[in-house]
């Protein structure tokens, strides 16, 4: 695996980590966390040329990982990135939920874009 795709998966974990405790310490409750991850990924995609679907859904992958990791340690869960990824695969509304590996990469492609 790309040492890059590793460094990201590692500053996703630290992330949620960070999220966690912004709601432990009560700075934001879950529900305000909720907000403000929703509003970055609803302006993360936002471009003036069209983009294939899929890489939308790389630009969201971020935020609603960390709203799931959010939405888990609300509910005592500490969740590996792996069962992250599964759970943000079922976000995906009324569209058939991507796999586990699309979902990695989708991130890998995001990866890949941003290191051109």
């Amino acid at each position: 695996m790309n040492t890059a795709n590793l460094q990201l998966e590692g500053l996703y974990v630290a992330v949620a980590a960070l999220v966690e405790a912004i709601r432990q310490k009560g700075l934001l409750d879950s529900g305000e966390i909720e907000q403000a991850l929703l509003h970055a990924e609803n302006l993360a995609p936002n471009r003036t040329e069209p983009m294939p679907e899929a890489n939308v859904a790389a630009i969201k992958f971020p935020a609603r990982l960390l709203r799931v990791a959010n939405q888990a340690a609300t509910g005592g869960e500490q969740l590996s990135f792996e069962e992250l990824t599964r759970r943000v695969s079922r976000l995906q509304g009324g569209k058939a939920a991507l796999t586990e590996s699309e979902v990695l990469e989708l991130a890998e492609d995001q990866i890949r874009d941003t290191d051109a």
